[in-house]
């Protein structure tokens, strides 16, 4: 298998792998607040705590779908912008974990209390408990960050989408003019009418 065939499949597939762990992640409580009133816990999923993850992850979905079909300086532009969302999904996601959380929870919790303002909500909690999935999300975005290395090193390798019929064979000889082959059947059943 050659390189960029091997790009293909790593990258279509990393995409893919990528979205789907963003999607699911999306719905999954990322962070859980205790309430200093010592009421029910509130859970604040991947949705609430990075707004755009859910819209994001399902264009990274479509993008590797599409990817499998497009031509090379499509795939580039692919590439590019799947990198910029990647990086921009990663340092966002990194920021929740290494910074305390409050701005991204605060909207829920207000949500659930009815209090607003921010001392108000301050008073409300008295901790904020990461879980694993934006670990998990984490590990997504670096597959897709790789995923799209691989696309933007092998983009020119690429052959363009569908398939195509070859007409340069020079064993073969044409007694009139080359006829374009369109039929799929002709194709599959191996009657090419030029032959």
């Amino acid at each position: 298998m050659t390189l960029a065939k091997r790009g293909r499949s790593i990258s279509v597939s990393g995409f893919l792998l990528a979205g789907a762990i963003g999607i699911i992640s999306s719905t999954q409580t990322w962070f859980t607040v205790e309430r200093a009133d010592a009421g029910e816990a509130i859970l604040v999923p991947g949705a609430s705590a990075l707004v755009l993850l859910a819209p994001l992850s399902l264009a990274v979905l479509a993008l590797g779908a599409a990817l499998s079909i497009a031509g090379k300086a499509v795939r580039f532009v692919f590439g590019v912008l799947a990198a910029v969302t990647a990086l921009f999904l990663g340092w966002s996601t990194l920021q929740l974990l290494l910074t305390e959380p409050f701005g991204a929870v605060a909207a829920t919790v207000t949500e659930v209390t009815g209090l607003a303002g921010g001392a108000a909500v301050h008073e409300t909690v008295s901790s904020i408990v990461p879980s694993a999935w934006p670990y998990i999300a984490l590990v997504g975005w670096a597959i897709l960050l790789v995923a799209c290395v691989v696309v933007l090193v092998t983009w020119r390798g690429w052959k363009t989408g569908g398939r195509r019929y070859r007409t340069d064979r020079v064993d073969v000889a044409h007694d009139g003019p080359v006829d374009a082959v369109d039929s799929w059947d002709e194709l599959s059943r191996g009657t090419d009418p030029t032959r």
